[in-house]
């Protein structure tokens, strides 16, 4: 069942209730959304249908003028809501919590699996599948601080050597560390360790604890320059996962200050 019941309005909620282009009709969100981007997809294939999903995305977010969080079952969902910045006259760097790099190309990855490629493609891989069809401009590397991302594949491993992107450990999440300018936050829930998240598609081990993630990510919000964040609640439904996340959610979005 799809909750609707708004956040407190410092904040604009948006559910997208899929996981890449299948529709999540029953799963257990964190917290509830007002406004839920749940188009009918052509009958195309999978880049063609999540163009048309990001497009709407993206327009939603565009269409706020608070604080925007944008929640999904995965992290491709980012290019919509980041083409949504962007339409909006704000070009965000970008904050990715995450307990893999997400930084795969079609070239690299093993199993094809596409939601391990969105940082990548932020950052300017594949534009002819999504980033083009959005009008989705890349993220200079620089402007990209990547969080943890613990488990890593050797493909990516050599990406990040030579690449540009800034990398820290939770704990070391401050203030110094931001890219300059407004920002896009990236919460991937699989970036706590699966020991507090039950039931995590792709559980990475030896994470940090879910109030040091807690705290890292306030300490972002803290800065009063996130104009949205992303929430990827990467679990199976119904296993504990919208349980354990529910609480440190409330304390994150509800506290949360007005982008400058």
């Amino acid at each position: 069942m799809l909750m609707t019941t708004p956040l407190p309005v410092r904040t604009a909620d948006i559910l997208v209730p899929y996981h890449l282009d299948d529709a999540l009709l029953d799963f257990d969100w964190p917290i509830a959304a007002a406004h839920v981007v749940l188009p009918e997809l052509p009958a195309a294939n999978e880049w063609n249908r999540l163009a048309a999903l990001y497009d709407q995305v993206a327009d939603a977010v565009a269409r706020e003028t608070r604080l925007t969080i944008v929640m999904s079952g995965d992290c491709l969902t980012s290019l919509g809501t980041v083409a949504g910045l962007q339409r909006k006259g704000i070009d965000p760097a970008i904050v990715w919590f995450d307990g893999h790099g997400d930084v795969q190309t079609l070239e690299t990855s093993t199993s094809g699996y596409i939601g391990g490629m969105p940082l990548r493609m932020l950052v300017g891989y594949g534009r002819q599948y999504l980033s083009e069809p959005l009008g989705l401009r890349t993220t200079p590397e620089e402007r990209v601080l990547l969080v943890d991302a613990r488990d890593l594949d050797p493909p990516e491993v050599e990406y990040l050597a030579q690449s540009r992107i800034k990398r820290c450990r939770v704990d070391e999440v401050v203030a110094e560390r931001l890219p300059d300018g407004p920002i896009y936050l990236h919460l991937d829930v699989d970036v706590v360790d699966p020991e507090e998240i039950p039931g995590l598609l792709f559980p990475a081990s030896g994470g940090p604890t879910l109030s040091a993630v807690t705290a890292a990510v306030q300490r972002v919000m803290d800065s009063g320059r996130v104009a949205a964040l992303g929430l990827a609640c990467t679990w199976h439904s119904h296993r504990g996962g919208g349980d354990a996340l529910r609480d440190a959610a409330a304390r994150i979005f509800n506290g949360a200050p007005m982008i400058a």
